[in-house]
């Protein structure tokens, strides 16, 4: 049942992040999920690109990341978007930079969701 939620905050932190890119066009972040239930694909597409693939990579670029004192993970959050975009045919992230700005806010709405809502 956990699992299940995680999931579905994870999908609502989605839609809630494209909701709010579309808010504000000064970001530039150009990002459209087409409804819940493609939310619901990235989320897990993400969640199994940051379990498998994200790790490989992390250590690869482990001295890239030193060198920038952990900059480069914002592209390698970005890349994991990118990603998902690519397999996911109703999500389009448009750019790096609209990469970055997803993952950031996604990241900031999901901490939020998962503080109030999730397993204690």
């Amino acid at each position: 049942m956990g699992f299940i939620i995680k999931i579905l905050l994870s999908a609502v932190s989605v839609f809630g992040t494209v909701y709010f890119l579309g808010k504000f066009p000064i970001l530039s972040a150009k990002v459209s999920v087409d409804s819940f239930v493609t939310a619901i694909v990235v989320a897990v597409v993400l969640g199994l690109l940051n379990t498998f693939v994200k790790p490989v990579l992390s250590l690869l670029s482990l001295p890239i990341t030193m060198m920038t004192m952990g900059l480069f993970l914002f592209i390698l959050n970005a890349a994991m978007v990118m990603l998902a975009s690519y397999f996911v045919s109703g999500f389009l992230v448009n750019g790096w930079i609209s990469a970055i700005v997803f993952s950031v806010i996604n990241s900031v709405i999901s901490y939020i969701l998962h503080l109030f809502f999730g397993n204690k």
